[in-house]
């Protein structure tokens, strides 16, 4: 990751983003139908990426990362499956840590690897509910800057 670089993300981007989370979003999730995803592509590239404030991780035109945000909530972050366990995932967090003084997040509870994740990065878990879309049970985490 040699002159990898954290910038915050344009259209031109978008293409490649939601690749990233299509990937890392089936494998993340095996626990629900890749129906689920397909169908939601459309929607992540037109409505829920624009709408949000988009920093990610690229060496030259490859993105390997990002993570987007909705006001303090962190509504998304994705690390393509090709570049997972090389701290991306943490320098993106570190990155928006700096810029927010509290940060929430939802992440399924049956992915156990991202709330693990989330917790060993000083999130702690507030509650708990059910996602209307899949039926699963999701954690509401919170992050608060010492």
């Amino acid at each position: 990751m040699n002159n990898a670089m954290i910038r915050k993300a344009g259209d031109a981007d978008l293409d490649q983003l939601v690749e990233i989370w299509y990937e890392a979003s089936q494998q993340a999730h095996n626990f629900i139908k890749k129906e689920y995803w397909e169908t939601n592509k459309t929607a992540m590239r037109t409505h829920y990426l624009p709408a949000s404030e988009i920093y990610l991780l690229a060496h030259e035109a490859e993105i390997s990362g990002f993570i987007a945000l909705v006001e303090d909530e962190v509504a998304a972050i994705f690390v393509s499956p090709t570049h997972q366990g090389k701290g991306i995932g943490t320098l993106l967090l570190n990155h928006v840590k700096k810029m927010r003084d509290d940060l929430q997040l939802k992440v399924y509870k049956n992915n156990r690897p991202s709330v693990a994740f989330y917790q060993k990065k000083g999130f702690a878990k507030v509650s708990e509910l059910i996602d209307a879309e899949t039926g699963e049970t999701e954690l509401m985490m919170k992050w608060h800057k010492e």
